[in-house]
């Protein structure tokens, strides 16, 4: 394997391959650079990865032999269907830890997103479940992990950060993470947090909402208290104007004591006017508590949190409007998780690529057509 095809040869290498050696046509390692490169250029199946790599069997013969061919969509399923996928996971961390560069300083989102098309009603399977973790800065996933069918989200937050190096990182989290293990994990790992409060944690949210009933009493203008209120902004006939408050935690204060190194604690209003279709304003208000282990520095935390949602724009978007993945009907054994590890793969080689000025879509097109710039993107990609 030489050109793009080493980079899936050097950290693919240790993947078992689940096929007995008698009647295997088709190296496992080649199928994976055909499978991913296809996901890059536009596949959204393994009918459309075989498709694609018919139709571009000499340029993929440039970096590898493929000597019976392509494998047909039914092998491509079969095979990944069949695939560890902890050591598959493994492999493409270590491959993204490698251009993803350290986390200090650096807002790391985590978030859960369900595969809507992957359920199996013969079966009686669900549809699969996913955590990531995203580097809000740079658009990268850097950890993905499944839910067991039997658990949620919570507890699995905590071993999915304990598989990232977070030295120095802050983690982001929604209101149904703010717990205290998960608080826990993450000051273990040597990294900060800010977690939105709601009413899952009742206590927490009744104490922050009555301080800062108190606060807007006098005006806001109390003692170590810092506020950043945002210029209005406009966008699809919306209008939204935010304003952040945050002061350092009450000393004393049993409520908090409970959470590992809190430093800060916050309120996120915010106001927004839409139009309707009779030409008239509606208007809503919004109001959100957060805890943090950061000092109360209000311009770092709204950024934080502002920064926090590029998870559902910047990667839940894309991968249900341009990869389709929720329309997804990979559902065997190993594949759903497999596949969705190629998307994510694929959306970070996408997300590095400055050698376009073009959407995640546009640059899928653009490489699935046109074979330099399908060069372009791997080159780009492998000096990153």
């Amino acid at each position: 394997m030489v050109g793009p095809a080493r980079n899936v040869q050097r950290h693919f290498a240790n993947v078992t391959d689940p096929r007995v050696d008698r009647g295997c046509n088709h190296d496992l390692l080649e199928m994976v650079f055909v499978a991913l490169t296809a996901a890059i250029c536009g596949a959204n199946g393994w009918s459309d990865v075989e498709r694609f790599a018919k139709a571009k069997l000499n340029w993929f013969r440039q970096y590898i032999e493929l000597p019976h061919g392509v494998p047909s969509h039914d092998t491509f399923g079969r095979v990944f269907a069949r695939l560890d996928t902890g050591e598959f996971l493994s492999a493409m961390h270590q491959w993204v830890d490698q251009f993803a560069g350290s986390l200090r300083g650096r807002g790391i989102a985590i978030d859960g997103k369900t595969l809507r098309g992957s359920f199996d009603q013969a079966a009686r399977q669900s549809p699969l479940h996913t955590i990531t973790a995203f580097a809000t800065d740079t658009r990268l996933v850097l950890r993905q992990m499944s839910v067991g069918e039997q658990s949620n989200e919570i507890p699995a937050v905590p071993v999915l950060l304990q598989l990232l190096e977070l030295e120095g990182a802050v983690v982001t989290l929604d209101a149904m993470h703010t717990q205290v293990e998960t608080a826990n994990a993450i000051v273990e790992g040597g990294a900060d947090y800010v977690l939105c409060v709601k009413q899952n944690q009742p206590q927490l949210h009744q104490r922050l909402s009555a301080l800062f009933e108190e606060y807007a009493q006098d005006d806001y203008h109390v003692q170590g208290l810092h506020k950043q209120i945002s210029a209005k902004q406009r966008s699809h006939g919306r209008t939204e104007q935010r304003a952040c408050y945050v002061i350092g935690v009450p000393k004393g204060d049993k409520v908090f004591a409970r959470w590992p190194s809190i430093c800060s604690i916050g309120m996120l209003y915010r106001h927004s006017t839409t139009d309707d279709k009779q030409g008239k304003l509606k208007e809503s208000h919004d109001v959100a508590f957060f805890i943090s282990s950061l000092r109360p520095r209000v311009r770092r935390l709204n950024q934080l949190l502002r920064d926090h949602w590029s998870i559902e724009s910047s990667e839940h978007y894309i991968l249900d409007v341009v990869f389709t993945e929720d329309a997804s009907r990979i559902r065997r054994g190993s594949a759903p998780e497999v596949a969705a590890a190629f998307r994510r793969l694929s959306l970070n080689i996408l997300q590095q690529d400055t050698s376009l000025k073009e959407s995640i879509r546009g640059k899928r097109l653009c490489a699935g057509w046109d074979e330099a710039v399908l060069d372009g993107i791997y080159t780009a990609f492998q000096a990153a």
